[in-house]
């Protein structure tokens, strides 16, 4: 009952945060006089902080329309390309000049965590210029009816290698946080069946492959607690009206509440700041705290199934890593992958994703050559400047760039064949 005590809450407090908004709009007002007195910008900011506290925020979007291709501007326009009940892939394409090279197509498996793949957005505003982007845009469970079926991990590695085969051969795919397991495992069933749309290569960033190493208060609580736990208190049924209205879920709300309790005073400092910038009217301060948190606070349902199988999968068997992962009963063999280059990205400061954990890709993918691995670790950032930011644009992306180029198709049409180690039956 507590996800129909949740939207019950909420609209009760429809009317009040209707009252606050307008108080806003009146103290704010630059006919009213009392907007440019301390007094009148304190209640304002106490209404808008009010109804942003109360609020549902909505699914966000990219607004990715240009982009600078070749020391020139390029529009870009959004089209959904591939759909499927739980998922569409949004492919930005650019205006680029008749008979010019084309750039690497470029998979982003954005993470189904919580939040939307417009989380990513800097990410592929970073990419637009170097690559032919393609980005996964899950869709939240409580918007998709019953009668559709379910969703698990399985099902999600099966997304990913559809569209792997939609897209074609030489694509290169990132992995950004928890995708970087069905990634890695989708790309092993593809080499274990000799699929010729295996990606080129395949990055992977701040990623959860061994949480075993240095594990985090994530990988801790996981560990904690069994599956049974999980199944009885996070597991919710989504109520009506909406259309997923029975399907179990683990409510975006909730796992919402539970990133924000880990960081508790960085957020409370956060919202006293934005008060006290909305007091002193400085507005360039306030947008950047809108922006941020119009994104961080827009969250999504994951279906039940896919939850648990990932936390027990992931977080508590360490299937991937002991070599007891399966997929649709065939064990995912990570030995299998010979021809698919490895980059692996981790921040110094990741609080989510602990150092190492990406890493040990490297050590499970014994028959990629030493050559076609490389690792970086990002200094000074957290789990979040592992994918945006201003040193992810500067020294991160350039390092991606470089690999794709190094791996792909053209500079591997001349390569010799190999001797790799056998994969395990």
């Amino acid at each position: 009952m507590f996800y129909q005590l949740y939207e019950s809450t909420h609209a009760a407090l429809q009317p009040a945060r209707a009252y606050a908004d307008a108080v806003r709009l009146f103290y704010s007002n630059p006919l009213n006089p009392f907007s440019h007195m301390p007094l009148g910008r304190s209640v304002a900011a106490m209404a808008e902080l009010f109804e942003r506290t109360t609020r549902r925020y909505g699914k966000p979007q990219f607004d990715l329309d240009k982009t600078v291709v070749d020391w020139k501007p390029a529009a870009v326009t959004e089209r959904i390309v591939w759909s499927r009940p739980f998922c569409n892939l949004i492919h930005f394409e650019r205006a680029l000049p008749e008979g010019r090279r084309p750039d690497p197509k470029l998979l982003i498996v954005a993470p189904m965590s919580g939040h939307y793949a417009t989380l990513l957005r800097g990410t592929v505003e970073a990419m637009l210029p170097h690559a032919d982007v393609y980005i996964t845009d899950w869709t939240d469970a409580r918007m998709v009816p019953v009668s559709e079926g379910k969703f698990d991990l399985d099902d999600y590695i099966d997304y990913v290698i559809d569209m792997f085969h939609m897209l074609g051969p030489d694509t290169h795919v990132m992995g950004v946080c928890q995708p970087s397991v069905p990634v890695l495992a989708a790309v092993a069933v593809m080499e274990a069946r000799g699929d010729r749309f295996a990606p080129a290569t395949m990055t992977l960033m701040g990623g959860p492959i061994d949480t075993r190493r240095n594990p985090t208060a994530v990988n801790l609580l996981a560990e904690k607690k069994n599956i049974d736990w999980f199944r009885d208190n996070v597991i919710m049924q989504v109520p009506w009206p909406a259309p997923g209205f029975s399907r179990d879920v683990y409510p975006g709300f909730l796992q919402l509440s539970g990133f924000m309790t880990m960081n508790l005073d960085r957020h409370i400092i956060a919202h006293k700041d934005f008060f006290m910038h909305l007091v002193k009217n400085d507005g360039d301060s306030a947008e950047k705290h809108r922006d941020f948190y119009d994104e961080y606070l827009a969250v999504m349902d994951l279906t039940a199934e896919f939850y648990l199988q990932t936390v027990e999968t992931v977080f508590m068997r360490h299937s991937l890593p002991k070599g007891e992962m399966t997929h649709r009963g065939q064990p995912v063999d990570l030995a299998a992958i010979r021809n698919v280059a490895l980059f692996t990205v981790e921040g110094e400061n990741d609080d989510i994703s602990g150092l190492g954990q990406t890493q040990a890709a490297h050590d499970l993918c014994v028959n990629i050559p030493d050559e076609m691995k490389a690792h970086y670790m990002q200094p000074a950032v957290g789990h979040y400047g592992v994918f945006n930011g201003s040193r992810f644009r500067a020294e991160i992306v350039p390092r991606i760039v470089d690999f794709m180029a190094s791996y792909g198709a053209a500079a591997r049409k001349n390569a010799k064949p190999r001797l790799v180690r056998e994969a395990r039956a």
